[in-house]
């Protein structure tokens, strides 16, 4: 059996139920079964398809049985049961927490990269980031190694930045419509690193962070190891909007969940059900209105929950593709404003509206629109230009850049001095050309799964956004996790919907890429549909009224 040191995380016992809630084991299995052996095979499905994290400390068995109306004896057989198999370690005083047996594969991640060693036998439909632009990246890279003896002669730390990108930072917000200084500018080491660092000097454990639901999946979990308590609101659609509602039930099903976790952490509950009507895949009426923010839930969760930070991606939202309006930008910083809450937006996406026409001027960023110093903004250049420059930024008032540049110093000291003179050159003249360039890769391949998803799978839909890495497909009820799990066994990486939310949200959804070349995309949805096939062949989500009792 597995050794672990200690749980890295928790899980409530309301959190966990919602999650055995779309555990589905297999028919007729799941019947013959005890009690206590369904409950504790809904646990291991869990672990084994990565929704229930490895080192997760669960809860107690009396206040589990409560919260899943089971009798102390079921829970404490069917942990013991896990323990048995390994995939459970406890410890007096301490508590039970998930584990692996000794010999068994972790959980696949289709988030993280595909190892260099089976990038020729994976196809990769997990991680949304576009190759390098040709020959711009060569062109800027070999400009930049002519300029590092310049800054070489001395220690080569620049906690805020090397000046130039600074300054080609400040210069593109100023295009956008946000004047902007260098010394409002801090340079990090991908947006990633900005987020955590801004995360690390502003949120602390217990601290209430509102969310969109869904959200970008790495910043939910690194606000979660930080020990934020989450608190989800959800999308809905604007005026005008008439598509069929497809997948109703299982749109209800995540609200009642993202209900749940909002009364938890003391806020109010919803008006409606949000952002899950949309129009079939290749359906010639596209959707009237627009994906946009629940104004009036974000209105009652800024003031029920007082959450210390609202994050937000209001720019071609990751992973839906979304982009929010001005009015309704003002809006939500002026509740944000009344609650006192900090406004973090993440703009790595920011850039890549392809479906946007060129004579259609974009929003202004949200910092735009604040006159009380309350937007904190992350960018990336790794979205637009390259992920393995690992460039990203901080936008924020000077007081606060100089804050975060003394807190880092504690991290990474700063950010290679090379790859901030790639981004600097890109981010001059050939910027536009870059851009264009990508915009038309990403346009493409949109277009090529439009086609192919309907044939293949046509109970499959998803609004088509108006810009962004992804397209965010709703599956006709088929669990994202199972399809996930399969796709691993069939060399195959998919991004379940679970990920983008919380406790079991969006199971019924998976992330499309649109960085897969637009000539892959038809044998890639060979691939997906067969993949498909085979996880509905092992279970099915009904909808949440359709649900068995919990471990029963």
């Amino acid at each position: 059996m597995s050794i672990m040191a200690d749980w890295h995380t928790t899980v409530t016992p309301p959190a966990l139920a919602r999650l055995l809630a779309t555990a589905r084991l297999p028919e007729p299995t799941a019947a013959r079964r005890p009690a206590y052996r369904t409950l504790a095979g809904q646990i291991r499905l869990l672990v084994t398809e990565g929704r229930l994290p490895v080192g997760a400390r669960l809860p107690a068995e009396r206040e589990l049985a409560s919260a899943l109306e089971l009798s102390r004896t079921t829970v404490a057989t069917a942990y013991e049961t896990l323990r048995g198999d390994g995939y459970l370690l406890s410890r007096r005083g301490a508590g039970s927490w998930t584990a692996l047996p000794e010999g068994a594969p972790p959980p696949g991640d289709a988030l993280h990269p595909v190892p260099p060693d089976e990038q020729g036998s994976t196809l990769d439909l997990g991680v949304a980031a576009l190759p390098a632009p040709q020959p711009w990246i060569g062109q800027a890279a070999a400009r930049a190694v002519e300029l590092l003896p310049h800054y070489a002669a001395g220690h080569g730390h620049y906690p805020t930045g090397v000046p130039v990108l600074r300054e080609a930072v400040a210069r593109r917000y100023t295009e956008r419509g946000l004047p902007t200084t260098p010394d409002q500018i801090l340079i990090t080491t991908g947006a990633m690193g900005g987020l955590h660092l801004v995360q690390r000097v502003l949120v602390g454990r217990g601290d209430r962070v509102a969310v969109e639901a869904p959200s970008y999946a790495h910043t939910l979990q690194a606000l979660r190891l930080t020990g934020a308590r989450l608190v989800p609101v959800p999308y809905s659609w604007g005026p005008g909007s008439h598509p069929e509602p497809k997948g109703r039930a299982g749109a209800e099903s995540d609200e009642r969940q993202a209900t749940e976790e909002r009364r938890s952490v003391g806020a109010p509950p919803s008006r409606q059900a949000g952002g899950e009507r949309r129009h079939r895949v290749g359906a010639p009426r596209r959707r009237a209105g627009e994906q946009r923010w629940d104004l009036e839930e974000w209105q009652r969760v800024l003031r029920g929950a007082a959450p210390k930070v609202a994050y937000v991606i209001p720019d071609f939202h990751n992973p839906t593709g979304a982009l929010i309006d001005e009015e309704q930008r003002r809006e939500l910083l002026a509740a944000a404003r009344a609650a006192g809450s900090v406004v973090l937006v993440d703009e790595t996406t920011a850039e890549l509206g392809w479906g946007v026409p060129q004579s259609t001027p974009l929003p202004r960023p949200m910092a735009a629109l604040d006159r009380a110093a309350q937007v904190v903004t992350v960018g990336s250049a790794g979205k637009l230009l390259w992920g393995g420059l690992r460039i990203g930024w901080v936008r924020a008032a000077p007081a606060l850049v100089r804050r975060l540049a003394t807190e880092r110093v504690y991290s990474d000291v700063g950010t290679p001095v090379l790859d901030q003179l790639i981004a600097a050159e890109l981010m001059g003249e050939p910027l536009q050309a870059v851009r264009a360039h990508q915009l038309d890769r990403l346009r493409a391949t949109a277009h090529a799964f439009a086609a192919a998803l309907p044939g293949r799978l046509p109970g499959w839909d998803f609004p088509m956004p108006p810009g962004g890495l992804a397209l965010w497909v709703s599956t006709a009820g088929l669990s994202g996790a199972a399809l996930a799990q399969a796709g691993e066994r069939a060399g195959i990486r998919i991004a379940s919907g679970n990920r983008f939310g919380s406790d079991g949200a969006f199971e019924h959804h998976i992330r499309l890429p649109l960085t897969v070349p637009a000539a892959a995309v038809p044998a890639a949805v060979e691939r997906l549909a067969a993949v498909a096939a085979r996880a509905a062949a092992g279970g099915r989500l009904g909808s949440a009224d359709e649900a068995q009792p919990l471990a029963v």
